[in-house]
C-alpha cells in the first residue's frame, strides 16, 4: 500500500481492510485481507492469543472514544497478522494528513500492477499515542517487536539456505554440524509453540539449557565476520587477493552468523512468550519481556551490519571480477590460473552469495551513459560503467564521465618534461596514462583505464568538497588539446583530452566540477593568519637589520 489517492476515487463503505500501526513502521491487520496484501502478510507467529485479543480490544475501545477508527470497530474482532509498511506509506503517516481522511483514520488505496484492487485505512502510531500504547498494551507490543524481529533474520537465512548443501558441507563439518543441530533445536521448539499457540514449562524446559551454547555460537561467528571486515577494510593494496583467498569461508561465516542470530533471537522470542504467559500473575515476569526485546533488538542491530558489510565487500569484488573483459586478475586459487576460470569461479560463488547480498542490501540499478561524456565517439563505454556501477554508494548519481591523458607525477621522466613541454610533447604522449574520471555528486573517481579494466581498480578518489578551483583551458603544445586544470586541498592536477573530443563536452565536465569551488572558511582564515605572521616576521627582521646596521663600529 503505497501512493495516495483523492477522496473521490474512495469508496468508504469499500474499505474494510484496516492496518493500524503499532509500533514505527509495523502494522496489525484488521478485517478482510485483499490477496495482494496476504503475500507479504506475516502470522502473529508466538505472540499470544490473549496479546492479540488485548490489542485488538484497546484498538476498538479507542475507536469509540477518540474517533480513530470510526464505525470500524467491529472489524478490529478479527486482527489477521502483522504487516511492515513500505517506506513509502511510512512517509506519508509521518507527513500527517496526505491521505484522505474518513473517520478519523486515513484512506489510502492498495495498488497492485498499477491498478488499484482494494482500498485500506490506515491508522498512524500518531493517532493512537506512543505513550499510550506503551502503559496499555505495552508486553503485547514487545511481543509483536520480537516476532518481527525473528521474522527478518528468519527470512534472510531462508533467502540462502541453498547455500548449505551447495558450499558449506565441505568445509568446517564440526561447527556446521554443532550450529544446524541448535537451530533445528530451536526450530522444532517454535514449530510445536505456534502450533498450540503456548510456551508450556516442559517445551521450554526442552531448550531453555541452549542458551549458553547459542550465545558461544553467535560470539564465534560475529567475531568470524567482524576479522574478515576488518581485513577487507584495512588490506587496502591486499584487499582483492584476501577477499579471492577466503571466499568460501567468509561466505561460510556470514551464513553462520545469521543462522546462529536466527536461532539465538527464536531462543529470547521463547523465553518472552513463557515470561508473558506467566506475566499475567507475576508483574517482574512481565516487565522481563520488555528487556528481552531491548537486548535482541540490539543485538540484531549490531550484527546484521557486520554481515551485511562483509557480504557487500564480497559481493562488489565478486562481481568486478565478473565483469572485467580485459585479462584476468589475480586467480582464486593456485590451482586456477588462468583467467577464465577465475571468472568462472566468481560467478559461482557469486550465484552463491548473491540472494543472500540482495536480501540484505538490494544493489543499485545499472548506470546509465550520463549527459555529459568526454569520450572519443568510438569508445565502448558499457564495459566501464558495469565495472564503475559497483563502486557507488546508495543514492550516489553519477553525473560526468570522461576520459584524459595525466601525467604520471610517479614517473621521474615526467618531471623533465614539466619543464620542456613544447620539445617533447610527441614522446610526452607516449608516457602520459589514459585516465578515467567519473564525477559524481560526492566525489571524483580517478583510475588508469588498462587497470580499471584489467583488475577493476581505482587510482584516486576526491572528495567534491576538496575541490577549490577549475580552469579549462587550452594546452600550450602543437595539438593544442582542451584541458582541465583541477587544483584541490591537497594537489593540482591536469587533464589533457584528445582533439576528437568535442570541447562542449570538456567544458560540461569543468564546469560540474566547478560547481563544488568553494574555500571553507577555516582554510581562508588559516592563510591570512599566515600571511599576518609572516608580515609580522618579515616586519621583525627588518627591525633587526636595522638596529644592526645602526649599531656603531669599534
Amino acid at each position: 500500500m503505497d501512493n495516495p489517492t483523492p477522496d473521490s476515487d474512495l469508496d468508504p463503505t469499500t474499505a474494510s481492510t484496516v492496518l493500524a500501526e503499532v509500533l514505527p513502521g509495523v502494522a496489525v491487520v484488521f478485517g478482510e485481507v485483499p490477496a495482494v496484501l496476504k503475500l507479504e502478510l506475516m502470522d502473529f507467529g508466538l505472540v499470544p492469543a490473549a496479546d492479540r485479543t488485548q490489542i485488538s480490544t484497546f484498538l476498538a475501545s479507542i475507536g469509540n472514544t477518540a474517533t480513530v477508527a470510526g464505525n470500524l470497530g467491529n472489524v478490529f474482532a478479527s486482527a489477521q497478522g502483522l504487516y511492515r509498511l513500505s517506506s513509502t506509506t511510512q512517509a506519508l503517516l509521518k507527513a500527517g494528513g496526505t491521505l484522505a481522511v474518513k473517520d478519523g483514520a486515513n484512506l489510502g488505496a492498495i495498488f497492485a500492477n498499477g491498478k488499484i484492487v482494494g482500498q485500506a485505512r490506515l491508522i498512524p502510531v500518531d493517532a493512537v499515542g506512543a505513550a499510550q500504547l506503551a502503559a496499555t498494551i505495552g508486553p503485547a507490543l514487545a511481543m509483536i517487536a520480537l516476532q518481527m524481529q525473528l521474522s527478518e533474520v528468519t527470512s534472510l537465512t531462508r533467502t540462502n539456505i541453498a547455500l548449505t548443501s551447495q558450499v558449506l558441507t565441505t568445509i568446517r563439518h564440526e561447527q556446521w554440524a554443532e550450529l544446524t543441530a541448535l537451530v533445528a533445536s530451536i526450530d522444532r521448539a517454535i514449530d510445536r509453540a505456534r502450533e498450540i499457540e503456548s510456551v508450556p514449562t516442559s517445551l521450554w524446559n526442552s531448550i531453555a539449557g541452549h542458551e549458553a551454547s547459542l550465545r558461544k555460537q553467535l560470539e564465534l561467528y560475529r567475531l568470524n565476520v567482524s576479522n574478515h571486515v576488518r581485513q577487507i577494510r584495512h588490506a587496502t593494496q591486499g584487499r582483492r587477493a584476501y577477499l579471492e583467498t577466503n571466499a568460501e569461508a567468509i561466505i561460510f561465516d556470514a551464513h553462520a552468523l545469521l543462522s546462529s542470530l536466527k536461532a539465538w533471537t527464536g531462543h529470547q522470542a521463547l523465553h518472552a512468550a513463557r515470561a508473558r504467559a506467566v506475566g499475567a500473575e507475576d508483574a517482574d515476569e512481565a516487565r522481563l519481556v520488555d528487556v528481552i526485546a531491548r537486548d535482541t533488538r540490539t543485538a540484531l542491530d549490531s550484527a546484521l551490519p557486520e554481515a551485511t558489510s562483509l557480504v557487500d565487500s564480497l559481493t562488489r569484488e565478486l562481481r568486478i571480477i565478473v565483469e572485467l573483459p580485459g585479462r584476468g586478475t589475480l586467480p582464486l586459487s593456485s590451482k586456477r590460473k588462468d583467467s577464465t576460470a577465475a571468472r568462472q569461479t566468481a560467478a559461482g560463488l557469486l550465484e552463491a552469495i548473491q540472494p543472500l547480498a540482495d536480501a540484505l542490501h538490494p544493489p543499485g540499478p545499472p548506470l546509465e551513459v550520463p549527459d555529459a561524456a568526454c569520450a572519443p565517439e568510438s569508445l565502448d563505454l558499457g564495459p566501464y560503467l558495469r565495472i564503475l556501477r559497483w563502486f557507488l554508494e546508495d543514492g550516489e548519481t553519477l553525473r560526468v564521465l570522461g576520459f584524459a591523458d595525466q601525467p604520471d607525477a610517479s614517473d621521474p621522466i615526467s618531471s623533465i618534461f614539466n619543464g620542456a613541454m613544447e620539445k617533447l610533447a610527441a614522446v610526452r604522449d607516449k608516457v602520459t596514462a589514459k585516465t578515467l574520471v567519473a564525477v559524481t555528486d560526492r566525489r571524483i573517481i580517478t583510475a588508469k583505464t588498462n587497470t580499471f579494466l584489467e583488475q577493476g581498480e581505482i587510482h584516486q578518489e576526491i572528495p567534491v568538497e576538496r575541490v577549490r578551483y577549475v580552469r579549462s583551458a587550452t594546452s600550450q603544445d602543437k595539438s593544442s588539446r582542451s584541458a582541465i586544470d583541477l587544483i584541490t586541498r591537497d594537489e593540482n592536477i591536469r587533464w589533457h583530452f584528445q582533439v576528437d573530443i568535442e570541447n562542449t563536452q570538456v567544458d560540461a565536465l569543468a564546469a560540474v566540477l566547478a560547481e563544488s569551488m568553494n574555500i571553507p572558511d577555516v582554510e581562508r582564515e588559516e592563510l591570512r593568519r599566515r600571511s599576518h605572521v609572516a608580515i609580522e616576521a618579515g616586519s621583525e627582521h627588518r627591525a633587526e637589520a636595522a638596529l644592526e646596521r645602526a649599531r656603531p663600529t669599534v
